[in-house]
């Protein structure tokens, strides 16, 4: 028999196999199966989903011989009451009706006191039902939740709270690095990783990409790439990359749902086909150093996580494959690699795997180790979008860790976890809540799960589980043993206090499992909308070509994470500013020189400053 827990698969008894453990589910002989008790009906706590998101969504759909890639990337408003407004989607998949346009929806949502939640979809062709863990910082991991009987959609995404002031073409500036994967009509798996600049008015420059299709990887050679933000009320745009692949022209399109001016949830939206796989991910603002990457932008220790397709001789095609690590580098284009995967139905763990990079400057990177290669673009330093160029398609991210060492009390409090980026329709996938003690030698983690399968769902799962946390050989390395349901063994892989990576070591159709600190709030505070509040001169009366001012932008808040890069203009050439100023993260100003010139006559200069669609000016005097 086969029964599906939070992390594992695996097999006992003999001769029959169940998929799931609710009401209606029953064994591979027709046995029924007795339900499993959900949790504790728990008062609503509806106020924990509120305001603007924006979502991505990826899965594969089946019907019980054969299955195909869908995906999903959207918007909607929670009113904190248990209604979706204002919902907006595009979707694609494989056949027809697959894809819909800019489709708007309604909804309705429960939260219960765990953070646990129900949410439907009520869209053209059925009702959609999803289970979601809301995460500290007020976003969700999400399920789907209606597959049955080998019939349905296995998959899963996140819904991130989106900053609806950002939602136009001109707040698209800056270095931008992406990663998108998936699959085409037959299940052959793809992937392209890049990076771009963005002008804001709708051109990007300076792309570069290399594209793994089906096991041969490729270098891309653009000739044109743009963007337009087409829909400022939802954030809904489109992107054209145009390029040279195999040596002949090629595009693809895509459709974009903004959840700030530094991240776009992005899908791929042409007829899916052997030439044109489906591929979504997101793209995210490069952190690109003064004079550009460098061997030292990998430096630390960085984990990474991905999944791909294998084939596994005696005719398994198609197998997924799960592997997450730690990359040590140090800066000088030498790195060790700990990892662990989960290939071909069976476990392995593989220590001191040493080889060497290279990073360009734009973020590209090269990895050789032994035999296999890897391609990566850097979106900061020890974080990025990778690839294996084999067969496999292996795709994934590349976290910077914190600083160790690790012990079990690294792993203390309270957890949302799901199964991400399913790889085929044998995966089953999970959200739920959990609440790690960090104790001692050995720590113990519990909470409730909402699982997925194929033959059905299972609603408020129990779960419970032991863990160790080791600092050596590999840092941050830890070990799950599951006691509920059908047991099992998992690894996972500490990123910080608040994040972790996992990977079954007994599922035959393995995921990357990521947990994130889950909320503890009722009603997570608003996303913060931080805008340009003055700019100041000082002196503002100066002597061309002899004297020059001090000028400060003032941010009405805490610049974000990677820091706040503000634009600069000056209205004639009696005064030159630097084309932008960045306030530190956390900073709430910053300064920068005006420098003028001799003048004629005296005369007035305009300096400008923009950020996050927000402009203050001031005016130098310049005189002679």
């Amino acid at each position: 028999m086969v029964c599906f827990g939070l992390l594992f698969s695996i097999t006992w008894g003999a001769g029959c196999a169940t998929t799931g453990t609710s009401a209606g589910c029953s064994d591979s002989c027709g046995a029924p199966v007795a339900p499993t008790p959900s949790a504790p009906a728990a008062a609503n706590k509806n106020p924990a989903l509120k305001g603007n998101y924006a979502f991505t969504f990826t899965g594969i759909k089946g019907n019980g011989t054969i299955s195909s890639i869908s995906a999903a990337v959207g918007t909607f408003a929670a009113d904190g009451a248990g209604n979706l407004t204002s919902g907006e989607l595009d979707t694609n998949g494989v056949g027809t009706g697959a894809a819909l346009i800019a489709q708007a929806f309604t909804g309705t949502y429960t939260i219960d006191t765990d953070n646990r939640g129900v949410m439907t979809w009520d869209l053209p062709a059925g009702a959609a039902k999803f289970a979601i863990a809301m995460t500290a910082n007020g976003n969700a991991r999400f399920i789907e939740f209606d597959a049955s009987a080998g019939s349905g959609t296995i998959g899963s995404g996140t819904i991130e709270r989106a900053d609806t002031n950002a939602f136009s073409t001109a707040s698209i500036t800056g270095d931008y690095a992406f990663g998108v994967a998936g699959l085409d009509n037959l299940n052959n798996r793809a992937a392209i990783i890049g990076r771009f600049a963005s002008n804001g008015t709708g051109t990007l420059t300076n792309a570069a990409a290399d594209f793994n299709a089906y096991g041969t990887p490729h270098t891309l050679s653009f000739s044109a790439a743009s963007y337009t933000v087409q829909d400022t009320k939802t954030g809904r745009g489109t992107m054209n990359l145009a390029f040279t692949f195999g040596g002949a022209p090629a595009n693809l399109n895509f459709v974009f749902y903004m959840v700030n001016a530094k991240r776009l949830l992005a899908m791929e939206r042409d007829t899916v086909t052997t030439a044109t796989p489906l591929l979504s991910g997101v793209v995210v603002q490069q952190q690109t150093p003064s004079g550009g990457f460098t061997d030292a932008s990998l430096n630390g220790n960085m984990v990474i996580y991905l999944t791909g397709l294998s084939n596994c001789g005696s005719g398994a095609t198609g197998v997924p494959k799960a592997v997450a690590g730690l990359i040590a580098a140090g800066g000088t284009g030498t790195l060790n690699l700990d990892f662990d995967e989960n290939y071909c139905h069976a476990p392995q763990t593989v220590t001191g795997f040493s080889g060497t990079y290279g990073v360009a400057s734009n973020g590209r990177t090269t990895i050789a180790l032994g035999g296999y290669a890897l391609v990566a673009y850097l979106a900061s330093a020890n974080q990025a979008f990778l690839f294996v160029s084999d067969s496999n398609v292996l795709f994934g991210l590349g976290e910077p860790q914190t600083d160790g060492p690790f012990t079990n009390g690294i792993v203390k409090g309270t957890y949302a976890g799901s199964a991400t980026d399913p790889a085929s329709f044998g995966v089953t996938v999970f959200s739920g809540e959990f609440t790690a003690d960090g104790a001692g030698t050995t720590g113990n983690i519990s909470g409730h799960e909402d699982v997925g399968a194929p033959s059905g769902s299972v609603s408020g799962e129990a779960f419970n589980a032991s863990y160790s946390v080791s600092s050596s050989p590999t840092n941050g390395r830890g070990s799950m043993t599951v006691s509920s349901g059908t047991g099992g063994n998992a690894v996972f892989y500490v990123i910080s206090a608040t994040k972790l990576v996992a990977l079954s070591q007994d599922d035959p159709n393995p995921a990357i499992l990521v947990f994130e600190q889950g909320s503890t709030a009722t009603t997570p505070p608003p996303a913060p909308t931080v805008t340009l509040s003055s700019l100041t001169l000082n002196p503002t009366s100066v002597i061309g070509g002899l004297q020059s001012s001090t000028a400060t932008v003032t941010l009405s808040g805490p610049a974000p994470a990677g820091g706040a890069k503000v634009a600069l203009d000056s209205s004639n050439g009696a005064a030159s500013v630097p084309s932008s100023a960045t306030v530190p993260a956390g900073a709430t100003s910053a300064t920068f020189t005006v420098n003028t010139s001799i003048v004629i006559l005296a005369t007035s200069a305009t300096i400008s400053a923009t950020y996050n669609n927000t402009t203050r000016a001031a005016t130098l005097s310049v005189l002679i």
